[in-house]
């Protein structure tokens, strides 16, 4: 979500990619559905590790920043970043995967998710530059 996200918001004014400590999950359903009530397009999406963007030539020293949402990527992020100069932030946002009963419960978890990221992004990255 936070790439989709970060990308509609800010457009090409950072380069964004995002990772994750596995890549063994596909994208969520429930956050393709939430993103794209925000005009946020996910359904292309591959959920990459950390791991992957290694073997796919994307240079971690590369990055300014790195923004943890769990604190497993928190910890992962530290470990490749000791000996590079750039910040990685930990965002404690909601982790809405296993919870709620029915569909509309998901989604609430989900868009509850979806917006600490954009609040966040605001807080950090000022107010969008593209709509």
């Amino acid at each position: 979500m936070a790439e989709g996200l970060m990308k509609k918001f800010y457009g090409h004014r950072a380069y964004v990619q995002s990772a994750g400590v596995r890549n063994d999950l596909e994208i969520d359903g429930f956050a393709v559905a939430v993103c794209a009530e925000m005009g946020v397009e996910l359904q292309r999406h591959r959920v990459r590790s950390f791991d992957d963007m290694h073997q796919w030539g994307d240079d971690i020293s590369g990055f300014d920043l790195i923004v943890a949402l769990s604190p497993a990527s928190q910890r992962r992020a530290l470990e490749l970043t000791g000996t590079f100069h750039l910040d990685v932030e930990y965002w404690p946002i909601l982790d809405p995967t296993g919870l709620g009963e029915t569909r509309e419960a998901k989604l609430a978890s989900y868009r509850q998710a979806r917006d600490q990221i954009v609040d966040r992004m605001i807080a950090r990255f000022g107010p969008p530059t593209e709509a």
